[in-house]
């Protein structure tokens, strides 16, 4: 009978309680509620911080090609064609690489620009961004 009543004990402890699991859980859950949101709002800055990056990029090899071929490029493919990108880059907002907006000049950049086209590209995106301006306006 001895060792029956450690075997009830060593069964006893050996387990968790229904109240004990729940317990977990309900901590578990509160972690990941709490951690969630730092984790969009982390991945939204990241993705603001690359659409920032392209359009630094864009707009400098606008300027670039301008100044090198004396004319404006006529659309952002130009900038591909030429070899100034590999690739076009994708906007980080819309995820595609097609929504970019461009801004047409009215006026040469240069005195000696023989032909006007692309002076400015923004996001294609119609979302607010983090900072409480549309990402169309960056």
């Amino acid at each position: 009978m001895h060792e029956d009543s450690r075997h009830g004990s060593l069964a006893r402890n050996g387990g968790f309680t229904l109240i004990e699991l729940m317990m977990v859980l309900t901590v578990i859950s509160i972690l990941v509620s709490i951690a969630i949101p730092i984790a969009n709002s982390a991945i939204i800055r990241a993705k603001e911080g690359v659409l920032k990056s392209n359009l630094h990029t864009l707009r400098t090899l606008i300027d670039q090609y301008t100044a090198d071929k004396l004319k404006a490029p006529q659309s952002l493919d130009d900038l591909v064609s030429a070899g100034y990108l590999r690739s076009l880059p994708k906007d980080p907002i819309t995820d595609r690489n097609d929504t970019w907006q461009v801004i047409m000049e009215d006026a040469s950049l240069f005195p000696e620009q023989t032909e006007t086209g692309i002076f400015d590209v923004h996001s294609g995106s119609t979302a607010t961004s983090s900072e409480g301006n549309p990402y169309s306006d960056w």
